[in-house]
């Protein structure tokens, strides 16, 4: 699916036709925003005949697996970011691969599944500017800031969901010790170790981006792309902490479950010990001698049961006066 907004003199307009991008590239006052969705064949055959992009990056674009970067082809740039979000099951994150086309007058999004970034994005491009009533116009660099800025912003939502988790596995740990807490918490690592491997490449994108100041943007929008950067530095240092909560949290879990597993083994060792005793007394009474004045007793069996008890007895109030029960 493809949407092609073009801004000229102040005005935007969209689902303009595709045959007529050559064109309006030719002129460089008006800036072209083409977005692909779930691209096919023909959508990369566009993408190398009327923008002339280069074979590799359209493949890169097409495959959707690419690790986040940037990348100089002559006339325009290729960039790898990825948005983020728990999905439609809210059971895992789901990264979302998001490739730019960026030239001096154009921008190319082409990705796999629905963003809502990008459709947010491409609604206040249309109500009025891409970043809303701020000081960046319809330009490229502008539109690139507002998208990747979006994309970032959603990141912190995500990390809030993320500690809501934590603290509901922590409840759930020490409060109740689900046993099924443990397969929560690989999981939410797992997770997290996908999204530190998007995140951290991502720092390095915007620092070649304000690096090289490439001539898609003005200088006066740098600083806006320094404080994705930020944003982007926050959300790492946040991963890297919740992957230490979890790591705390699944050495508590284990330290309580081998507790738990100390206490069992010692009541089982007491009872162990019980029950030896009341052995040792049958045992001797069990002895083949001919001559035991038990023998003949007519109390002789309820003697040694209430011996075997007293003993049992005394066995359970040491233990309890040693704290071992």
């Amino acid at each position: 699916m493809r949407t092609l907004i073009v801004a000229e003199d102040g005005r935007v307009t969209r689902d303009a036709p595709t045959g007529t991008i050559r064109e309006l590239l030719a002129r460089p006052e008006v800036v072209v925003w083409l977005d692909i969705q779930s691209p096919d064949l023909d959508d990369a055959r566009l993408l190398e005949d009327e923008f002339g992009f280069h074979p590799l990056a359209v493949e890169d674009a097409i495959r959707a697996h690419e690790r986040p970067k940037v990348e100089a082809h002559g006339h325009y740039y290729f960039i790898v970011f990825y948005a983020a979000d728990f999905g439609t099951t809210a059971d895992a994150i789901d990264l979302q691969g998001l490739h730019l086309f960026v030239g001096s007058n154009f921008l190319i999004t082409v990705h796999a599944t629905p963003i809502s970034e990008v459709t947010d994005t491409m609604n206040r491009c249309l109500a009025g500017g891409p970043s809303g009533a701020g000081p960046l116009t319809h330009q490229v660099g502008a539109l690139v800031y507002a998208l990747l800025d979006a994309v970032v912003d959603e990141y912190f939502p995500l990390m809030d969901q993320v500690a809501d988790r934590i603290e509901d596995l922590e409840d759930t740990i020490f409060i109740q010790f689900d046993e099924r807490s443990i397969q929560t918490i690989f999981s939410l690592k797992k997770d997290l170790l996908r999204l530190r491997h998007v995140v951290s490449p991502q720092r390095d994108v915007m620092n070649r981006l304000l690096r090289l100041e490439l001539p898609v943007f003005r200088q006066d929008d740098l600083p806006y792309l320094q404080d994705i950067y930020d944003h982007i530095v926050r959300v790492t240092d946040t991963v890297d902490t919740y992957r230490d909560l979890l790591s705390s949290a699944l050495d508590s879990y284990l330290s309580l479950q081998s507790n738990r597993l100390n206490e069992i083994m010692k009541v089982l060792t007491i009872a162990s010990i019980v029950l030896m005793s009341a052995a040792l007394v049958t045992g001797f009474y069990g002895m083949n001698f001919r001559f035991m004045p038990e023998l003949d007793w007519p109390l002789g069996e309820a003697y040694v049961l209430g011996l075997m008890a007293l003993i049992g007895a005394g066995l359970v109030v040491y233990f309890r006066r040693r704290k071992w029960l």
